[in-house]
């Protein structure tokens, strides 16, 4: 389970996780849907990159 906020700076980021998984797995670039979704601050960037699935 991703944290519902960022671990940094508070800002909601579950709300993204799936559409960023989908379209990174469509073979978008991670940079472009993040800037997409609007994640500009490294700190929210890495909560989505970094977070791996652990079931």
């Amino acid at each position: 389970m991703i944290p519902i906020r960022c671990l940094s700076c508070g800002k909601v980021v579950s709300a993204y996780f799936d559409e960023y998984q989908k379209r990174v797995q469509d073979g978008e670039d991670s940079k472009k849907v993040l800037d997409d979704l609007g994640l500009k601050r490294y700190c929210c960037r890495r909560m989505l990159i970094s977070h791996v699935e652990v079931w």
